[in-house]
């Protein structure tokens, strides 16, 4: 089994601008997948959302979640994360990843702002803690 502190895996997730895709259970049972930028910090995966969205509420109910990253083009790869969230609503944390978070998706010049508008109160940071990592990084062999 694979591990976030596997450099191959690390390196695939840490790859340009790739999308996370989330996996959580909304309230009435249904399964839910939606994108999210993400970063990797040491051997977690983060991002932030709102409190009151589907995500947050989801997360406050049952923190078990799933990510996966794809690459959609060839050999066609995958990193999936399954793993307990945990939220923090630090202002400093808050400000601290949605300012990485705008600079790794929107570029650095936009970092800034991004984290302003975004590091606010309401918004969570959750970090997923990893129970479980499958890799595939070539689909073609």
């Amino acid at each position: 089994m694979a591990s976030l502190s596997d450099p191959q895996v690390r390196e695939f997730l840490s790859e340009g601008t790739r999308t996370g895709k989330l996996a959580f259970v909304a309230s009435d049972g249904r399964p839910v997948v939606t994108p999210v930028w993400f970063l990797v910090e040491d051997d977690v995966l983060v991002f932030n959302t709102g409190k009151t969205t589907a995500k947050g509420k989801a997360i406050a109910r049952d923190p078990r979640l799933s990510l996966c990253v794809d690459l959609e083009a060839l050999p066609y790869a995958s990193v999936q994360v399954q793993g307990i969230a945990e939220v923090s609503e630090d202002p400093e944390d808050l400000l601290r990843t949605a300012t990485a978070l705008g600079g790794r998706y929107m570029g650095a010049d936009r970092a800034e702002e991004f984290g302003k508008r975004n590091g606010v109160p309401g918004e969570l940071v959750v970090r997923l803690r990893p129970t479980k990592v499958i890799a595939h990084f070539d689909a073609t062999a």
